[in-house]
Parts: structure tokens; sequence; C-alpha cells
């Protein structure tokens, strides 16, 4: 369990210094340096994330049928770990203007990432008994923000701002966040443990393989519509998060104009609330039942989109009320503390569901799948959310998670965990 979990607080170095604190916005701001109100940035950024996320929703379900095949779980989460770590180190040579190169390193890096995530995803159901695993997802998301908070927090103190006039500090982002995900996933390789003896099968049959998998998986999908639900509201939950993840701090530098005091503010706000709210659901998911928590994180997402987009208004509104100024970047604080406890929530408990809900034999296939219907999501909410604020801009684009997150709560309605535990299944 310790192995598995500290591969969650590894891979968030790269979540927080590459999608969401740090290079995220140089990338916008800096290396693509366009009109004022930065939106070529903004659809580039959202383009090569999504690029990236539709090379996971081809590979995931085939690498997760495959790992089921042949109990390789293991040696395809340290093939995505070594990528990760490489293609992350190189973005040091990403400079004002190579934008290009820029998109590859982020389209390779991001991809290594995130098909990891249902790589180790896979291994939650062998970790303890159905009625823990939604202590153990939160406990894994937990020690994510916590290492999250560990290595952004050294980076902003070691780095600075982001700006182009400290971009030769800024700059450095890149081998930072690579050599603490090196670093800290070691013990992963060393304690978390394979299931079942490996099983041989000849490299030319391996895809092939993979492919009838995911076809017979579509097919069950069809008798089993509290699962097929599940990863439809899962499908709207992760549009929802990663434009969060993706654009938090982006939209906190273009909309709210927070100066650097608010920014590091905003980052250990979310980082310790997104720790609570997993460590936190996770207890009462295994209390009260992982539907209505889940049910319950959606309805908070709800109330986080629409305090994010109203945060001007509630500004002028405690002005008049205070009768002194409140800023709206003070708002914004509060408002992170909101999404900080949405987020640690949703993932987790959206995570322990699928390993409530499929036999554990087949848990490769099935958080293949989840692999799967996150970055679908991915794709549809980042490239709907470039596309919009090119449009609207990013103030108002923002509301477009407001219906995701609808539409996920909507598709739980049907949901109803097995009455057959997974490890018997």
């Amino acid at each position: 369990m310790f192995g598995w979990a500290m591969f969650d607080f590894a891979n968030q170095a790269y979540t927080l210094l590459i999608i969401t604190v740090i290079f995220g916005d140089l990338f916008t701001r800096v290396i693509v340096a366009d009109a004022p109100d930065f939106r070529l940035g903004n659809l580039l950024w959202s383009l090569a994330l999504a690029a990236s996320y539709l090379l996971v929703l081809i590979a995931a379900p085939v690498a997760g049928a495959i790992m089921d095949a042949t109990r390789s779980r293991k040696r395809f989460l340290l093939a995505s770990w070594i990528l990760t770590v490489l293609a992350t180190a190189a973005l040091y040579w990403v400079e004002p203007g190579l934008i290009l190169l820029g998109m590859v390193l982020i389209v390779i890096s991001n991809f290594g990432y995130a098909i990891g995530e249902s790589f180790i995803a896979s291994f939650l159901p062998d970790l303890g008994p159905p009625e823990r695993l939604g202590w153990i997802s939160g406990l894994g998301w937990a020690l994510g923000y916590a290492g999250g908070l560990v290595a952004t927090g050294f980076a902003l103190v070691l780095l600075g701002d982001v700006s182009a006039d400290n971009f030769e500090r800024i700059r450095w982002v890149g081998p930072f966040a690579a050599a603490f995900f090196l670093l800290a996933a070691i013990p992963t390789f060393l304690f978390l443990r394979e299931t079942g003896p490996r099983r041989r099968v000849r490299g030319g049959l391996q895809l092939s393989l993979g492919f009838r998998r995911v076809a017979r998986s579509l097919v069950t999908l069809r008798d089993r519509p509290g699962l097929r639900d599940l990863f439809v509201s899962i499908f709207f939950v992760m549009a929802g998060i990663y434009i969060v993840i993706s654009f938090t701090f982006i939209y906190g530098s273009q909309v709210i104009g927070w100066d650097e005091s608010t920014r590091v503010a905003m980052f250990i706000i979310t980082q310790v609330t997104a720790m609570i709210g997993a460590l936190a659901f996770g207890w009462l998911q295994d209390r009260i039942g992982a539907v209505p928590v889940y049910r319950f994180t959606l309805v908070f997402w709800v109330i986080a989109v629409l305090a994010i987009y109203l945060t001007p208004w509630i500004s002028i509104q405690l002005t008049a009320m205070l009768g002194r100024p409140v800023e709206p970047q003070q708002v914004f604080l509060f408002v992170g503390a909101i999404a900080g406890l949405s987020l640690g929530s949703a993932q987790s408990a959206g995570r322990a569901l699928v390993a409530l809900m499929v036999p554990r034999q087949e848990a490769g296939r099935w958080f293949g799948f989840w692999g799967l219907a996150g970055k679908a999501a991915a794709i549809f909410g980042l490239v709907g959310i470039g596309l919009l604020q090119l449009w609207l801009g990013l103030a108002n684009a923002i509301l477009f998670c407001l219906l995701l997150f609808g539409a996920a709560l909507v598709a739980t309605v049907r949901i109803r965990l097995p009455k057959v535990s997974n490890r018997s299944a």
C-alpha cells in the first residue's frame, strides 16, 4: 500500500509544476507571446493537452487488456514513468517562440503521466477488502497532494515568479519536476507487487489480444448499466476537473489579476483542502456508501464553479456590506478552498467506485476504461474550453464546467453497487 500510494505522491510534481501552477502559465504568457488577452496561448495549450489525452484514449484500454492477460502491469507502469521523466526534463530547452517544441514535449510527457495514472489505479483492488477501498483510494490521493505541496513549495521558493524577466530561473521547472518524480517513485517499484504468475504471450499476439478484449468489454457494458452510467458520469466530471487543473492558475493570472503572494497562497490552500477532502470523503465513503458520497462531491463542484464565476460580483457585494475594499483575489482564495475539497474528494470517490464495481481479476481492463473515460473527457473539456474562451473570453467560458458537473450528477441516478463483492466475482 505504501509503494502504491508513493506513486501518487511522486506524480503530483508533474501535475502541479507542469500542468497547473508554473509551466502552463509560462507557456501561455511567455513561450507564446501573442495578443494581450493571451487567447492564442490558451488555445494552443488546450490543444497540446488534448492531443496527449487522445493518445491515451487509444492506448489505455488496449494496454489494460494486455496487462490482464500477461500480468505485466508493473512493467507498463515503469515504461510510462521513464517516458514522463525524460520528456519533462527536456522542457528546459523550450524558450520563448519555440512553441512547437513546447507542444510536442507536453504531448509526450503528459501522455506518459496520464497513461501511468490508469496503470497505477489498476492495482487498487489488490490492496484491501472492498469495505476499505474508499479509504485506501483517499489515502493515495491525499499523499499525492502532500507530494505536490512539497514539490511545488520548493519550486516556488527556488524558481521565483512566472515572467519573461525571470525566464532563466523558471525554465528549470521541467528538470526539477522530472527529478522529483524520478526519485519519489522509487518506493513504488521496490515495494508494489504484481499479483499472480506472469503469463507469456507472443509479441505479435499482444496487440490483437488487447483489441479483442476491448471489444468484449464494450459488449459487456451493455449488460452492466450501473457501470456504464458510472463511466458516463466520470466522463463529465473529469472533463470539468481537467479544465480546472489546466486553467485555474491561468484564470487567476489573466482574469482575477492576482499578485505573486496570492498565487502562492492559492497553491497552499488548494493542496491542503484537496488532501483533507480526499481523506475525509474516503473515510466517509466506507461508512455511508460510495455512491452517496460521490454524488455529494459533484454537488460541491457545482457550488465551486458558481463561486469561481461570481468572484468579481461577490467582491463588490462584500465591499458594500463591510464598508471596506474586498479584492477579487481575496475572494478567489476562499473559492480555492471549496474547489480543493471538491478536487480531492471527487477523483478519489470515482476511482474507488470503479474498484468496487468490477471483478478484481479484470481490474486492468476496467481501469483502462476508467483511463479512457477520463482522457476522452479531457479532450472534450480542453478543446471545448479552448474554443469557448477564444469566442467568449476565459471569464465567461468557465461556465462550461457548470454544465459538465451538472451532467455528471444526472448520470448517477441509476448507479447501484453490485450485490456480489468484487473480491469474489
